[in-house]
C-alpha cells in the first residue's frame, strides 16, 4: 500500500506547489496561493512518514516517527512565532535567514548521506549511484554558499558595525573565481575517490565563497542579492532531492531555483546590474566623489502640513511614491487614509512602485496591501513614467535612489543607467523625509533641492498623519 501512497501524496504535493506559485504572482490571488502552499508542504511532511526507510525497518519505524513528529512540532512553534512577532520592515532579513536555512539544510543531509548510506561511496568503483555522489557534492557546494551568503546578507540588512556597506579586498573577484574552482575539484575528489572526508573541506572552501561573494555587496543591491540567494537555496534543494530519491524536492528545488533566477533577471534589469556581476560579487563598488551634500541641497526648500494639503486640494492627479521610509514608520494605513481624503476632496491617487523599492521585491506591493489599498491604483514604473509630466502632486515618502536623477544626469554615479521613476517631471514633488541623509546608494539626491520640490522634514507616519488632519481642515 506504501508503494502506491507515497507518490500519490508527492503528486498532490508538487501540483499544489505549482498552482500555490502560479496563484502567488497576482496581489488578488496571492493568498490562495498562500494556502495551497501550506497544504502542499504539509502533504509532503506527511508523504515523509510512508519513505521506504521509515516503513521498511520495522525496528526503527517508531524512532523515525518521533524524529519527524519533534522535527514537525519545532518548525511549527517557530514559524508561528515568526510570522506573528516579525515586524514588515524586517520581513528582508527574515526571507534572508529562510534562504539560509535552506542551504543549511542542504548540507547536512548530504553530509547525512554519507554518513549512513556508504553505498553511496563506492561510487568510485564503478557503483550505480555515482550520479548520487555527485549530487551530493552540488548539495554541499550550493548549500553552503546559500547559508553562509545569507547570514552575510541579514548581517548587512541589519547594519552590523562590521557588515555596513560593500566590504572589498584586492582580489577580491579573482578569489571567488579561485574557490569557486576549488570546491568543484573537491566535488571531483569525492566522486573520484568515493572517500567522505572530501565533503568537509568541499563544505568549508563553499563556506568562504559564500562569504566573499556576498561581502563586496552594498545595501543598495540588496534586493537582486535576496532574490538570488532564493534561487541558490532551491538549487540546493532539487540537489538533495536527487540525494535521497525524492521527488516532490526535486520538484519543488526546481521551482524554486527557476522562479528566482527569473527574479534576480528581473530585479538586475531594474537595477542596471550585470547577473555576471552579482554571480561573482562585482557590485558594490567605489563611490564617485560628486559634489557634496551641501552643495547639492543648498536651495532646498521646506514645507509644512498646511501649505501640503493646500496643493494636495487643488490638484486633480496625485502620485504617491512609497519607499523603506514608508516601511520603517509603519505608515501604510496612514497612506490609505490620506489617500482617502484626497479623493474626498475630487482628486485621484495612483502608487508608482519601483520594482527595487525597499528591500526586498514586491516590498511595497505587500505593505499598501496590507493596508486595503486597491491593486488597480498600483502602476508599474515603465507605465507611470511617461505620464509624470501630467501628473500635479507626486508625494515621495521614504525613498531616496529610485527616484534619485543623477542615474539619468551623472555617468559616474554609481547608479548610472539604473531605471528610476522619473517624478521630477511632474508640477509639484513633495518629499517626507525625517532627514537629507542620503540612500543606500550613500549618494545626495538633487531632487530635493529641485525647483518644483518641496521637503517636509517629518517621520512618515506622523507627518501623514498631520497632512491629513490639515487636509481635512482646508
Amino acid at each position: 500500500m506504501y508503494d502506491y501512497l507515497l507518490p500519490v501524496l508527492y503528486f498532490f504535493a508538487s501540483l499544489l506547489f505549482i498552482v500555490g506559485l502560479k496563484g502567488m504572482s497576482h496581489p488578488r490571488t496571492a493568498a490562495l496561493g498562500n494556502y495551497l502552499g501550506m497544504v502542499g508542504m504539509g502533504l509532503a511532511i506527511l508523504g515523509a512518514c510512508f519513505e521506504p526507510n521509515i516503513v521498511g525497518d520495522k525496528s526503527h519505524a517508531a524512532g523515525g516517527y518521533i524524529f519527524i513528529v519533534i522535527g514537525s512540532l519545532i518548525g511549527a512553534i517557530v514559524g508561528a512565532y515568526l510570522a506573528v512577532t516579525v515586524e514588515m520592515t524586517a520581513m528582508p532579513q527574515m526571507v534572508a535567514l529562510l534562504n539560509g536555512f535552506g542551504g543549511l539544510a542542504s548540507v547536512l543531509v548530504g553530509g547525512t548521506d554519507l554518513v549512513f548510506n556508504p553505498q553511496v561511496l563506492k561510487a568510485a568503483s564503478g557503483n550505480q549511484d555515482i550520479d548520487t555522489l555527485i549530487a551530493v557534492g552540488l548539495s554541499g557546494l550550493i548549500g553552503a554558499v546559500t547559508f553562509w551568503g545569507s547570514i552575510v546578507a541579514y548581517l548587512k540588512l541589519e547594519e552590523w558595525r562590521w557588515f555596513k556597506g560593500p566590504i572589498t579586498f584586492p582580489g577580491n573577484l579573482a578569489a571567488n573565481i579561485g574557490l569557486f574552482v576549488l570546491s568543484l575539484g573537491l566535488i571531483g575528489m569525492l566522486v573520484s575517490t568515493g572517500s567522505g572526508w572530501w565533503y568537509l573541506p568541499l563544505v568549508i572552501a563553499s563556506s568562504i565563497l559564500g562569504v566573499t561573494l556576498t561581502n563586496p555587496i552594498g545595501g543598495a543591491d540588496m534586493p537582486v542579492v535576496l532574490a538570488l540567494l532564493n534561487s541558490y537555496s532551491g538549487l540546493a534543494g532539487s540537489a538533495t532531492g536527487f540525494v535521497i530519491g525524492n521527488d516532490v524536492l526535486i520538484i519543488a528545488g526546481s521551482l524554486v531555483g527557476a522562479s528566482g533566477i527569473l527574479l534576480t533577471q528581473i530585479m538586475c534589469k531594474a537595477m542596471n546590474r550585470s547577473l555576471v556581476n552579482v554571480v561573482f560579487g562585482g557590485m558594490g563598488g567605489d563611490v564617485n566623489a560628486g559634489p557634496s551634500a551641501d552643495e547639492v541641497y543648498a536651495g532646498v526648500r521646506r514645507t509644512d502640513p498646511d501649505s501640503i494639503a493646500l496643493m494636495l486640494a487643488e490638484a486633480r492627479r496625485v502620485v504617491i511614491v512609497p519607499g523603506f521610509g514608508l516601511a520603517a514608520a509603519q505608515a501604510q494605513h496612514a497612506v490609505k487614509e490620506l489617500a482617502n481624503e484626497i479623493e474626498k476632496h475630487g482628486g485621484t491617487v495612483e502608487y508608482a512602485i519601483h520594482p527595487v523599492a525597499g528591500r526586498m521585491p514586491g516590498h511595497m506591493n505587500v505593505l499598501l496591501a496590507e493596508a486595503d489599498v486597491p491593486y488597480e491604483q498600483l502602476k508599474e514604473m515603465d507605465e507611470i513614467n511617461p505620464q509624470f509630466p501630467q501628473i500635479d502632486v507626486v508625494l515621495v515618502i521614504g525613498a531616496n535612489d529610485v527616484v534619485n536623477p543623477l542615474a539619468r544626469t551623472d555617468p559616474q554615479s554609481p547608479i548610472a543607467g539604473m531605471p528610476i521613476l522619473d517624478v521630477d517631471k511632474a508640477k509639484l514633488v513633495v518629499i517626507v523625509k525625517r532627514s537629507l541623509s542620503p540612500g543606500f546608494a550613500g549618494i545626495p539626491n538633487p531632487l530635493f533641492a529641485a525647483p518644483n520640490a518641496f521637503m517636509f522634514f517629518a517621520d512618515g507616519k506622523q507627518g501623514l498623519n498631520e497632512i491629513t488632519a490639515a487636509l481635512k481642515n482646508s
